[in-house]
């Protein structure tokens, strides 16, 4: 009996060389998790691929598609699995391609990674090709640009046949590049931001600025929709919630109000790379796109910048809103991000916000409060959410002390976990 299993390509990975198996691994590992709720039976790997065999030995359009939404992986392949008998695999051809839907034109293209195998991948071209063009008369044989391409390949004492394949995520897997602190809003472009750098290798760490208590919880919620839509992507593995509409007030009625949005970044970027550090964070990640509104100028963007002394992604930097909102429906987080939802993006807001500000103004009025304990006071009053959803996140060790030195002079509720 033919088996049906996922062979999972991959191209980055295998240009890595001697630590190529270290990201084979990771992969490996990040698939398990994502496939929790199918039927595997194993994954293993084979010749510069993953193989993904399923309990009742028929892998499914569905496993594929989970399978394709996981980084690091090119594209998936839907193959039947033969021995090396010939009528098997020739029939095993006749199937694959009588599923690849309406063609006109096709050509076998063989691999062979076992050397000591009879038949050399011109002799298999030629018996498969002729099988096909028995099976399917009217279609043409066409050596360029075909509409379907039948691939043979035998590994070891095994031969994979298939025609049904489709694109991958591409990029590396998650756990691969280190972990990073995303400010997760519940808008469109911070989750792209975050799947884009999760997408290289990173683990991802989203911290989510609420208004509350001075608006409702609901971003919280749809921030937790967006990391659960992101769950096949194996990226994140916590959220920190932190409730910042009391200090907003605070600082709109301390600072000019055309630079309150510029000192509420100022003190999320403090407080984010605090978390950072807590996390062992590498960098922090936004979905900032130039000019798009106030705050993304490049001026307003330098003075909010010296706040941190960690590097600050911005894959979206030179994004417009369009490419953004295309890159949301594809990754799932659209409808979500449709929703409206009080946050602090939108608490306290000014008539007319600084589009240009000037550091000597930005430090006049980032003295006129105590900056200091309020950052210590926000690091102290961060919630989490955790998700199981990432198999690369490693909670900090010993976290409520190293929280209790990132937060001094407010160390004092229980109730944070």
């Amino acid at each position: 009996m033919t088996n049906r299993v996922c062979l999972v390509h991959y191209h980055e990975i295998g240009l890595k060389g001697k630590n190529r198996s270290t990201f084979e691994n990771q992969l490996v590992r990040n698939l398990r998790c994502a496939l929790r709720s199918f039927p595997v039976k194993g994954i293993k790997r084979i010749s510069g691929h993953l193989l993904v065999t399923v309990e009742d030995g028929f892998a499914s359009q569905e496993l594929a598609h989970a399978i394709s939404r996981v980084p690091g992986v090119a594209r998936v392949s839907l193959a039947y699995l033969c021995g090396l008998d010939q009528d098997e695999y020739c029939a095993a051809a006749v199937k694959a391609l009588g599923e690849a839907g309406e063609f006109t034109t096709f050509k076998v293209h063989a691999r062979r990674s076992s050397t000591d195998y009879e038949l050399h991948t011109l002799d298999i071209n030629r018996l498969v090709g002729g099988v096909l063009c028995q099976e399917f008369p009217d279609k043409k044989v066409a050596m360029h640009g075909p509409d379907v391409t039948v691939i043979v390949m035998v590994v070891n004492a095994s031969v994979y046949v298939y025609a049904d394949t489709g694109r991958g995520v591409g990029g590396l897997p998650v756990g691969t590049a280190g972990k990073v602190v995303t400010l997760l809003s519940s808008g469109f472009d911070s989750p792209v931001a975050t799947w884009m750098v999760g997408r290289r290798g990173a683990t991802c760490v989203p911290v989510h600025f609420s208004g509350r208590p001075m608006t409702a919880d609901t971003s919280e919620y749809l921030c937790q929709d967006i990391v659960n839509a992101l769950a096949p992507s194996g990226m994140i593995g916590r959220m920190y919630v932190v409730p910042f509409g009391e200090k907003q007030r605070e600082i709109s009625l301390a600072v000019p109000q055309s630079l309150r949005i510029i000192t509420y970044r100022r003190i999320m970027f403090a407080v984010a790379e605090r978390i950072a550090q807590i996390e062992g964070a590498k960098a922090l990640v936004t979905g900032e796109s130039l000019g798009q509104v106030a705050s993304q100028t490049l001026d307003n963007i330098s003075v909010v910048n010296e706040m941190v002394s960690l590097p600050v992604l911005r894959p979206l930097i030179g994004s417009d809103k369009l490419e953004i909102m295309s890159r949301a429906e594809e990754i799932g987080t659209y409808d979500i991000s449709s929703q409206d939802a009080a946050d602090c993006c939108t608490l306290f807001m000014p008539r007319r916000p600084e589009t240009h500000a000037k550091p000597d103004q930005v430090h006049e009025a980032w003295d006129s409060f105590d900056h200091d304990a309020m950052i210590d006071d926000l690091v102290n009053s961060i919630e989490y959410v955790d998700f199981d959803q990432c198999p690369s996140y490693k909670p900090p060790r010993g976290y409520r002390a190293r929280h209790r030195e990132l937060a001094p002079a407010a160390f004092e509720r229980d109730d944070v976990k």
